[in-house]
């Protein structure tokens, strides 16, 4: 607390001594003593009531926290699967609107599928009868998902070093 030595001390009491006198030193020391308890034990109590109301500002602000809880969690029910309480789903009335829109945008437009063959390409790419004929006699291209032919086995020639 306060930074005095041995030495201050000596100094402070031979001070005293002559000031005050050897005959009421013993009865002055008393009362500085006193005066030093009570200082103390207002000290202390002041620390004990101060700690107190730190203990009781933090009582409430945990009854606070915990009211909050108690007011988030009385919507949840015990059991996650009871629906009895629950909205029910309706579907939108105006579906008979949009399932015509999806229709139309789902059926081909009829000009396009009456235009002959020859008409969409440029110029000079049209095809011939006969390159029809040559398409149609090819493999027929695998189908989507389709697995491939496995390819064909190559003759093992002898002395190649195959077994």
């Amino acid at each position: 607390m306060f930074d005095i030595g041995w030495s201050e001390f000596v100094v402070i009491g031979v001070v005293a001594l002559i000031v005050i006198g050897p005959k009421e030193l013993p009865a002055v020391l008393r009362t500085i003593g006193q005066w030093t308890t009570k200082i103390r034990r207002m000290a202390g109590e002041f620390q004990s009531q101060f700690q107190e109301a730190m203990r009781e500002a933090e009582m409430a602000d945990l009854k606070k926290s915990v009211d909050e809880l108690s007011d988030v969690t009385k919507g949840i029910t015990a059991d996650p699967f009871d629906f009895s309480e629950s909205t029910k789903w309706e579907p939108k009335t105006d579906t008979a609107a949009t399932a015509g829109e999806a229709a139309s945008d789902a059926t081909p437009a009829p000009a396009a599928a009456a235009e002959p063959a020859g008409a969409t390409e440029p110029a000079g790419t049209a095809q011939t009868p006969a390159a029809t004929d040559a398409d149609a006699s090819a493999a027929p291209a695998p189908q989507p998902g389709a697995n491939p032919a496995p390819p064909a086995a190559e003759p093992i020639a002898e002395g190649s070093g195959r077994a």
